[in-house]
């Protein structure tokens, strides 16, 4: 593949092809996704910054943080955070929007074996990054080895709307809408078939909490956001 052939996914999400497909799009990623939202990114972005709660003194990973935009929201309240994605190209663009932040710290890092210690963090959180990692299982896993015990995970995903009505008219929208959309405003459409395909793909709220309980976590649960377009969930790490 040369260097501007666009780098399409698939659903085997190899990490090479995942990432550098992230490395094409980092340029113009924030604001093609709030086109393709319609704008609600800014809104499911508030509601994460909201559930994460950040305060000053406590150390927080934000993990596939892309271009670090949901990482400048939690950096405001004083909290060290830490913006993690194993795409080069969007920690180079997050360095270059956002490195005179004297909080907010960029690293290169893959979910599935994180180049953290053991309870280092106050609280994890990742937006729209997990169902994008070739093993979600075991980043569950990794999240809750790095972070300190009574910490907590707060967790941002496409999902599964309960309505069977809304459903519908989601998928029409992203099966036929969005396509013509991301070909008029991404510099890599293709990229944009692949992530549709991975949320068609995904589970939904009930087999993500699931997924969230085997990897040790408690007091798991979750609200919908956009009527169950987006699911935010919440967990803590056992204190002992």
């Amino acid at each position: 593949m040369t260097e501007h052939e666009p780098n399409r996914a698939d659903l085997q999400k190899d990490p090479s092809r995942v990432s550098g497909m992230f490395d094409q799009v980092a340029a113009g990623y924030d604001r093609t996704n709030t086109v393709l939202s319609l704008g609600n990114d800014r809104f499911w972005r508030a509601a994460t910054t909201r559930a994460v709660a950040p305060r000053k003194g406590q150390r927080i990973l934000d993990l596939a943080a892309g271009t670090g935009a949901s990482s400048v929201a939690l950096a405001r309240s004083g909290a060290d955070v830490v913006a993690a994605d194993f795409s080069r190209g969007m920690i180079a663009e997050g360095r270059r929007r956002h490195g005179g932040i004297p909080n907010l710290s960029f690293a290169e890092a893959d979910a599935t074996d994180l180049p953290f210690g053991d309870a280092e963090f106050d609280t994890v959180t990742m937006s729209f990054g997990l169902r994008n990692v070739n093993e979600p299982k075991k980043a569950l896993r990794e999240l809750l080895r790095v972070t300190k015990p009574g910490g907590r995970l707060v967790v941002c995903e496409f999902s599964q709307p309960p309505s069977r009505a809304f459903n519908g008219l989601y998928r029409f929208y992203n099966d036929r809408i969005l396509p013509v959309v991301a070909k008029s405003v991404s510099s890599n459409a293709e990229a944009y078939d692949y992530l549709n395909e991975s949320i068609r793909d995904w589970p939904d709220q009930a087999r993500l909490s699931a997924w969230i309980r085997e990897a040790g976590w408690t007091d798991v649960a979750h609200r919908n956001l956009s009527m169950g377009i987006v699911a935010l969930h919440r967990a803590t790490k056992p204190k002992s």
